[in-house]
């Protein structure tokens, strides 16, 4: 008979247990998607000592302070370029990324579109709660239309990013979208973008009770997991631009992009470093660069709108 330690959590390993209890709401869903991040590193067998955890401004951006490896808390807007650097410098690092729909598409909007043309090699969990949660409610690029906040008291009249299909048309190599509820097929999910090298993001719908459900009939968190689970339809490699939400709606869950692996922005920067290579003729780089462009075979049929649903 096997004996279980019911003090000592799975993941343990993965936390900084001495500053637990965190500072998340009763029935926030940023735990739950950490966990399935977490999980995954572990399934994927990531060593924490070569893995690093990057976060910007906001309630997502505070699971940093909490994972077991070097994570940093950066300011608000600013986690993609510090991630990008950082994972410039030190390629043999895995860099991650997690951090919320404001701080990542708001004020961060410039940094990861660009981060995605240049297919860097690092992994975005980006939770969408469709509010600005830490900072009181506010509206964010996400709240759908007609959402109440503290800045649309009457009801959101701005159209919202289609998370999925900005990054998809930005040039990402692995983009995928689930809710706080399909905890397993999220956790695949982040393993696949954990493996994958280029640039890889996978978008959360997560409740947040406090700052938005309660300000849209969604008070118990129990009520947006139940949104989700009567609007939410997996598909698999659609067009991304049709994932639109819409309040009240059917909206789409799944994979939408799996690129073939490409040379990542590390792996041609790094190139131009060599010795061999900046001896070259100016005509020989030329040449060089444009025979490792990317060619973005999903890109032009996301334009064309011709998705491969599968």
């Amino acid at each position: 008979m096997s004996i279980i330690d019911v003090n000592t959590h799975p993941l343990d390993e993965y936390l900084r247990t001495e500053r637990l209890p965190h500072v998340w709401c009763p029935g926030c869903g940023i735990g739950t998607v950490l966990g399935a991040y977490l999980r995954a590193m572990k399934n994927v067998g990531l060593d924490p000592k070569k893995t690093v955890m990057v976060s910007g401004i906001g309630c997502t951006g505070r699971a940093a302070g909490y994972v077991r490896m070097d994570s940093f808390h950066t300011t608000h807007g600013r986690a993609i370029p510090f991630a990008v650097g950082l994972k410039a410098a030190r390629p043999e690092l895995n860099v991650s990324v997690f951090s919320g729909d404001g701080d990542l598409f708001s004020i961060g909007g410039n940094h990861i579109i660009h981060a995605a043309r240049r297919n860097a090699d690092i992994t975005v969990i980006g939770i969408n709660n469709f509010t600005y949660g830490m900072t009181g409610g506010q509206l964010a690029p996400t709240t759908p239309e007609s959402g109440i906040t503290t800045t649309s008291p009457y009801g959101n009249v701005e159209s919202p990013f289609n998370l999925a299909g900005l990054i998809s048309v930005s040039g990402a190599s692995y983009v995928a979208r689930w809710t706080s509820l399909h905890v397993r097929r999220l956790e695949k999910s982040i393993e696949k973008a954990l493996k994958k090298r280029g640039f890889s993001f996978v978008e959360v719908l997560s409740q947040c009770p406090t700052a938005y459900g309660r300000r849209n009939r969604m008070k118990d968190p129990a009520d947006t997991l139940k949104y989700f689970q009567k609007y939410a339809v997996v598909k698999n490699h659609i067009n991304p631009l049709e994932g639109v939400i819409e309040p009240g709606k059917p909206f789409i869950v799944g994979e939408f992009l799996d690129e073939p692996e490409e040379p990542t922005f590390e792996d041609k920067l790094w190139e131009l470093t060599k010795t061999e290579f900046l001896h070259t003729s100016q005509a020989e780089r030329t040449e060089w660069i444009l025979e490792h462009r990317r060619h973005l075979e999903m890109l032009s049929k996301i334009i064309s709108g011709r998705g491969e649903e599968r």
